[in-house]
């Protein structure tokens, strides 16, 4: 036998014993954005219960920056062995597109990622202050048409889940309001409240209990019928504005890991989001478990992916 082929078949052999083995360590869960968001609120407790089908940890390990893509970056380049997994949001169909229109060095490529499962898939909101003058989304945008630039809004970063929705509903509306970009969604929450911006948009897990403690007032969200957690909130297809997005989180693993390794996770995962803690815990902050397995989530993937290239391409003429 020639020594290629031989080393080939030691390989195989090799990664094959690899994947029986696992895992024997602890596993890496990279959360792209700061503690306080939806991808957070998220990977913590299904974290916690993956690891007790997978009888390992699963650590969550916050890497934020570039609006997520520091982490989905980190996640898409490390060694294919199931050690490291990401939590992501929308925004990893999105961040590529954006750095083509930037023209900057691209952080990862939607192929070098797998998706495992889809956990939750919400409209996102559009909040202010509950000391803002407006009550509706209708005074909202008829005052952000007559003062241009008087008005600012925050997000997670540049082409995240949180600028997207604003600029749909900015080019629809025709209105014009300043564009303020943080390092997450909790960060950007923590300045609307402290009054450093007006709006935003984001998921209702990050901001229902701002919402019912009374801080913060829900004007519209980016969905089609209401939502349970806020059911007095109308949609702005609603209220005449063709505009519609959802901020879901979903499970992913380098593309080229072993299958063997994948079926664990997706086996995790699935028993994860029927784990009534689990449900109980995200659905309290807002967000109920939409889950979708591996080859359901994968075609919903790749048609929000195309259609969130064609809104992202949009945004960078007009911008």
């Amino acid at each position: 036998m020639r020594a290629s082929a031989l080393a080939f078949l030691l390989l195989l052999a090799a990664s094959s014993l690899a994947a029986q083995e696992y895992p024997n360590r602890p596993i890496t869960m990279i959360v792209p954005f700061p503690p306080g968001g939806v991808a957070d609120t998220v990977a913590r407790p299904v974290a916690e219960a993956m690891a007790n089908v997978l009888k390992q940890p699963v650590v969550v390990e916050n890497r934020a920056g570039a609006g997520g893509g520091v982490g989905m970056g980190a996640a898409a380049r490390a060694a294919p062995d199931g050690y490291t997994v990401l939590l992501a949001l929308s925004s990893i169909s999105i961040i590529p597109e954006a750095d083509k229109i930037l023209k900057r060095a691209p952080m990862y490529e939607l192929q070098q990622l797998r998706a495992v499962a889809r956990f939750t898939a919400d409209p996102t909101v559009l909040v202010v202050r509950a000391d803002a003058p407006w009550r509706t989304a209708q005074e909202f945008i008829d005052d952000a048409r007559r003062n241009p630039t008087k008005y600012s809004y925050g997000s997670s970063g540049n082409y995240g889940t949180m600028h997207v929705p604003m600029e749909m509903l900015k080019s629809n509306a025709k209105f014009f309001m300043l564009h303020v970009p943080y390092t997450g969604a909790g960060p950007a929450v923590l300045a609307l409240l402290g009054g450093q911006v007006d709006a935003l948009s984001t998921g209702p897990a990050t901001v229902v209990q701002h919402i019912r403690a009374g801080r913060l007032r829900a004007l519209a969200h980016w969905g089609e019928g209401r939502l349970a957690s806020l059911p007095d909130v109308p949609s702005l297809t609603e209220l005449g504005y063709r505009v519609q997005f959802a901020q879901w989180s979903g499970l992913f693993v380098p593309a080229s890991t072993p299958d063997a390794i994948v079926g664990r996770l997706r086996e995790a995962a699935q028993s994860a989001a029927n784990d009534p803690k689990v449900v109980q815990t995200i659905g309290a902050a807002g967000s109920p478990m939409l889950y979708l397995d591996m080859p359901e989530f994968t075609r919903y993937w790749s048609a929000d992916a195309a259609k969130m290239a064609e809104v992202v391409q949009k945004i960078g003429r007009v911008e």
